[in-house]
């Protein structure tokens, strides 16, 4: 049986959640990040872009581009309220799906049209529910992979979407930018055009083994997804998936200080695992196990980031919730929970593009040194800490990693 993977991508969410707060902002051009001229764009309205303006684009540059851009600083909250309401719909409708990101979603929806009229059918109608219930732009792809479904949701926009029925992937993805493929990045966009590569379809006429020998096994990767061969399975998402550290002490301990530092360096530590793996939390917990084996965990939801000096205030925040015993700890733990993908963009709501610069080069010397090469002063005494679930006491292990003839393409179109 061909499997049948439904690709859902929010068009310009964060934009699109600002028009639904500010009607005014319908129709002109929006830029979303950073305020000052330090800033970065996080986002950008169609109209923007016609400017030339992208995400990651200096604040300063963009306004120049386009003076008359209505510059708005990111509102991460509400947008963590919009996706977890579109989670909440797609979770009630669907059999098997992934939130790939804050606002991206993949449906495995294999077998159902022995249920249903058609996938094809469903899929519109969750999409018109989605939009019913928030008033959010949202566009699709349906096909046979998810490389294919989610090629596709990009072609779809602005608000539509296409099926690509199987047999006619190849020739869908032909005439594409290679650039158009998952995997290929600036770097290898690159390299490939130095090749004279510019099409997909050239890709899918070369011999496997010559993309081997210039890229090695992403070369092949590229290769299969450029003719629609994607086996990526549809990954259950749950709340429950988590990051998580704790520490059990030697001899119990009253040291606040010493216990305030420690859960610092955890949530330093963590927020790098998480920023190194793409990945945001919106929950947020901290354990207190006492000498007398009670314990206690407070938890909390918050927007979605990635950032330190967020994660580290809740943390400090709930600690201070959660000790209220006076009584010698035995061990603490921090766990970030409710995991998804894109941290890069949010972290660009930062007002300073020093302060993303810091976080850019600290990140860099630890995954080229190791997480310990730079730390907060407060947070050296967790430098040891290890990697366990504190709620269930075995080690995590990391749990995440801790948008024929060349016939035409049949296509599904519409509005």
């Amino acid at each position: 049986m061909n499997k049948s993977i439904l690709h859902l991508d929010l068009d310009t969410f964060f934009v699109s959640c600002e028009r639904l707060m500010d009607k005014k902002l319908i129709g002109v051009p929006v830029l979303i990040g950073g305020t000052s001229d330090r800033g970065v764009v996080a986002a950008c309205s169609y109209e923007a872009r016609v400017y030339g303006i992208h995400s990651a684009m200096p604040m300063r540059m963009a306004r120049q581009l386009c003076p008359h851009a209505k510059v708005i600083r990111g509102n991460s909250q509400a947008y963590s309220e919009f996706s977890n309401q579109i989670t909440e719909i797609i979770r009630e409708r669907s059999p098997l799906f992934e939130k790939s990101s804050i606002d991206e979603f993949y449906v495995d929806v294999t077998g159902m049209d022995r249920y249903i009229k058609t996938t094809y059918l469903w899929a519109k109608e969750l999409r018109d529910e989605i939009i019913h219930a928030t008033r959010l732009p949202i566009s699709f792809g349906l096909s046979t992979s998810k490389t294919v479904a989610k090629v596709g949701t990009g072609e779809a926009k602005p608000n539509n979407h296409i099926q690509i029925e199987t047999g006619y992937e190849k020739p869908f993805l032909a005439p594409l930018s290679i650039k158009k493929i998952p995997m290929v990045g600036n770097k290898t966009y690159h390299l490939l055009r130095r090749m004279g590569i510019e099409k997909v379809r050239t890709v899918q006429e070369m011999p496997m083994e010559l993309m081997e020998r210039v890229l090695g096994k992403n070369g092949i990767a590229i290769w299969k997804k450029a003719r629609g061969i994607d086996n990526t399975p549809v990954v259950a998402w749950s709340e429950r998936k988590s990051i998580s550290t704790e520490r059990t002490f030697e001899q119990d301990t009253t040291d606040v200080y010493n216990l305030k530092s420690i859960l610092l360096g955890m949530a330093e530590s963590l927020a790098f695992q998480l920023r190194n793996s793409n990945k945001l939390t919106s929950c947020v917990s901290v354990k207190v196990r006492y000498s007398d084996f009670q314990t206690h965990t407070k938890q909390k939801r918050i927007a979605y980031t990635s950032l330190d000096h967020t994660l580290i205030e809740t943390v400090k925040d709930l600690f201070e919730k959660v000790y209220d015993r006076r009584v010698l700890v035995r061990l603490i733990g921090v766990r970030f929970s409710n995991l998804v993908g894109g941290s890069y963009q949010i972290r660009l709501f930062e007002d300073s593009f020093k302060m993303i610069k810091l976080y850019q080069a600290m990140d860099h010397l630890r995954g080229r040194y190791g997480e310990d090469a730079v730390k907060r002063a407060q947070g050296m005494r967790a430098r040891h800490v290890k990697q366990m679930n504190p709620f269930n006491g075995q080690v995590d292990g990391q749990i995440i990693s801790p948008k024929p003839e060349a016939q035409s393409p049949k296509l599904v179109r519409g509005a």
